[in-house]
């Protein structure tokens, strides 16, 4: 069990489930040092990663594209009965989204990274000029919270589960009641 996860754990449960406690290493068998280097070093390589996704997600570089997403990724995007695959799948859904709001740009405010599984939480920004959804263009600016988990391979993206603010996003436009 890695440290990070096994201090959650003895955080979260232990005066729960006294028994996990016994089954927990003692403090003497935590990670080594040379093993927390590692780990930090995993760490930074996925963050600078993630840094290149949104540098990908705000250009839509089909060069990009193709470095940082694996060709047999699946992407699980709310409202599609079928996950989007691969780079071409990812194009696909950003380029829906400018249809939309062309303007639009994703900054990356926080990550939580455990070995190759990256939970991110983005705002998008941007203006809808475009039609969305079937709401025509209202020219209201929005701003969206989206939370995603990623699971990477190989320096590339072979996983992702999407969550953005679609109830916030439609509200922002006028297309739902506040």
């Amino acid at each position: 069990m890695q440290p990070i996860f096994r201090a959650i754990v003895a955080t979260s449960a232990l005066v729960a489930v006294p028994e996990l406690a016994a089954s927990l290493p003692a403090k003497s068998e935590e990670t080594s040092a040379p093993q927390q280097k590692d780990i930090g070093e995993k760490i930074r390589v996925n963050r600078l990663m993630m840094d290149r996704f949104v540098e990908f997600i705000n250009t839509a570089s089909e060069k990009l594209a193709g470095e940082l997403i694996s060709p047999n990724a699946i992407f699980y995007v709310p409202g599609r009965a079928e996950p989007m695959r691969g780079p071409a799948g990812y194009l696909a859904i950003i380029n829906m989204m400018r249809g939309g709001f062309p303007d639009i740009q994703w900054t990356l405010e926080e990550t939580v990274i455990e070995g190759d599984k990256v939970a991110a939480r983005f705002t998008m920004r941007g203006t809808h000029q475009g039609a969305f959804f079937g709401v025509p263009p209202t020219g209201k600016k929005v701003a969206v919270q989206a939370l995603n988990i990623y699971h990477l391979s190989g320096g590339q993206i072979v996983q992702e589960f999407g969550q953005p603010d679609l109830l916030g996003l439609l509200q922002q436009i006028g297309a739902m009641p506040h």
